[in-house]
This record gives C-alpha cells, sequence and structure tokens, in this order.
C-alpha cells in the first residue's frame, strides 16, 4: 500500500458543506432502577461536547494533518455557539452561517457505564434565507480550495446539492459525497458517493450476489456520470467500483466498540487521499483503515496519521 502522505497533507485545502450539528454526551453511573418508571436512573458524572455530521468531516481531515473549511448552518442559541468555539479549538477554518429561524442540530446522549441509554435530538429545517446564504458563501469558497466535501445528514443543508456540485464541477474542483436516502439522481455529476451497505440497498434494491451489486452499482455510476463509487459494508469491509471494474478490501476493525461517526472518518480520509493524488483504490484502503481504528473509540472520534501507521 502506498505509503500515508503526510508531507502532501499539510498543503491540501478541503472545503466540507453539509449539515452540521452539535454531539452531546452526560457520561454517568447507574446504580438502580427509578421508582417512577422501570428505567435506570443516571447520576451524571460528566458532560463532553463533540462536533459531528460535517463539522466531524472537518475535524478528521484536520487530524490527518490537512486544512479544512467547514461551511454549515447553526443556529443562534446555545449549541450553537459551543460548535463555534469547538471549530475554533480544532484549527478548523469557520464558515458558519448562522440562521435565527431553526436551532443547531443537536444530539444528546446519555451513557452509563459507557454504555448508550438514551438519545434525544434536537432539529427542524433550516429556513430559506439561511439555505439561501449557505449557497452564496458555497459560491465565494469553492474555487478557494482542491477538493469540495458535501456530508449529507438530511437536515436540509444540502437542499440544493446539485447547484453546488455543478459550481464545484465547472471550477474543476472533484467533489466527494456522503449521500442520504435513495434518490441519487440529486447526486448528479459527483466525482464520488460513498453510500453505505444500507444506503445502497435503499437506491438499487437488495442484491443476492457480488456479481449482482456489481452490475447495479456499475449502472448506478454510468446514470450518476460518476468517477467512483464506494459502498462501505461494515464488517463485510468496502467495495471500489470505478471504469476498472470492482475492487474490494476486507474490514480492518478488530475491535468493533462505537460506529458513530465512521462515515466522517472514512470520507475524510478519502477526502485527504484523492487531495493529494493517491490513486481511488489506495485511497480507500487508507480509509478503510482509519474507519477500522475509530470504531475502537467511544463516540464520534478522529484518527491521526501515527495512529494509522
Amino acid at each position: 500500500m502506498t505509503p500515508f502522505p503526510v508531507q502532501a497533507a499539510r498543503r491540501v485545502k478541503i472545503l466540507v458543506a453539509g449539515d452540521v450539528m452539535l454531539d452531546r454526551y452526560w457520561f454517568g453511573e447507574v446504580e438502580r432502577i427509578s421508582p417512577e418508571a422501570p428505567v435506570p436512573v443516571v447520576r451524571v458524572a460528566r458532560r463532553e461536547d463533540r462536533l459531528g455530521g460535517a463539522a466531524n468531516v472537518a475535524r478528521n481531515i484536520v487530524a490527518l494533518g490537512a486544512q479544512a473549511t467547514l461551511l454549515g448552518l447553526v443556529g443562534n442559541d446555545e449549541a450553537g455557539e459551543k460548535v463555534q468555539a469547538l471549530v475554533h479549538d480544532a484549527g478548523i477554518r469557520p464558515c458558519l452561517v448562522v440562521d435565527p429561524q431553526a436551532p443547531t442540530t443537536l444530539k444528546m446522549r446519555v451513557l452509563g457505564r459507557q454504555q448508550q441509554l438514551l438519545r434525544v435530538d434536537f432539529e427542524d429545517s433550516p429556513g430559506i434565507q439561511g439555505v439561501a446564504d449557505f449557497d452564496a458563501r458555497a459560491r465565494e469558497l469553492i474555487g478557494q480550495h482542491d477538493i469540495l466535501v458535501l456530508s449529507d445528514y438530511a437536515k436540509g443543508a444540502l437542499s440544493q446539492v446539485g447547484s453546488l456540485i455543478h459550481m464545484a464541477r465547472e471550477a474543476d474542483i472533484p467533489v466527494l459525497v456522503d449521500p442520504k436516502g435513495h434518490l441519487y439522481q440529486r447526486y448528479s455529476g459527483a466525482t464520488m458517493i460513498t453510500p453505505n451497505r444500507a444506503e445502497m440497498q435503499e437506491a438499487v434494491g437488495r442484491w443476492h450476489s457480488e456479481q449482482e451489486l456489481e452490475d447495479r452499482a456499475q449502472k448506478l455510476r454510468a446514470e450518476l456520470n460518476l468517477e467512483a463509487l464506494l459502498v462501505t459494508r461494515s464488517e463485510q469491509g468496502m467495495t471500489l467500483f470505478t471504469d476498472r471494474g470492482r475492487q474490494h478490501t476486507d474490514a480492518y476493525a478488530h475491535e468493533v466498540f462505537d460506529v458513530s461517526g465512521a462515515g466522517d472518518t472514512v470520507l475524510a480520509t478519502l477526502a485527504v487521499t484523492r487531495a493529494t493524488g493517491l490513486p481511488w483504490f489506495d485511497a480507500v484502503l487508507w480509509a478503510n483503515r482509519a474507519g477500522g481504528v475509530v470504531v475502537g473509540k467511544l463516540g464520534t472520534s478522529t484518527v491521526t496519521p501515527e495512529e494509522l501507521a
């Protein structure tokens, strides 16, 4: 495998645009069951906030040694202020648009003895003006970067994703997309999309053999005019489809502790390695290794070049 491009990564500038969120963790101990209902009582001992969604992709890019600019929507609220502070602390260049009509997307997790007991989500669709301001900022930023990464969590920031892809392709900037849902025509013209196994099944139907998967993947790739399509398949590894055909790598993970944010790490690693000039499959091999490392950690986390080595 080609060595990880540590020196070249420092010169890379990547624009990450998409759904920004805050991952909030409350850690505690469980010693009894509530007398009010058959649920555990968690005595919270520690609280921690982490960047999630597109912000976690940018955080991973910086951890790998590259430069990241983050374009996203946040609300005029405490969670939005926390995202701004965490982005600054992570060394990410912030381009966060404040949308007064919608709250910052917040995922709050309650854990007892390192086991997740509950998740509470706070979210709403962004306002029309917020999306318009987001797209205007994208138009200013795309040409200043080596690659565009679109992190779609279906929260609304990428409601005009087709125009963003068109802007990037006009500027001859590659576009990597982590898709959501099954209506993949909206990603037409991107350079690569990276659906997971469930998302791919939703888009093309269930397959019963590797040949059937290849036929459907290559058909989808042609329909969307993609250079590459990567299906991340959890314990089955990753399968890349390009003009060269099918290339597969088995899963790297030795121990799976938490899959939260693993797709963000994979996307970030693909972006960094491709922007430095690595061939598609070499980039996939490094992304597979990075994903295997991060699922051994709790919550949304990052991977460094030292860990990959």
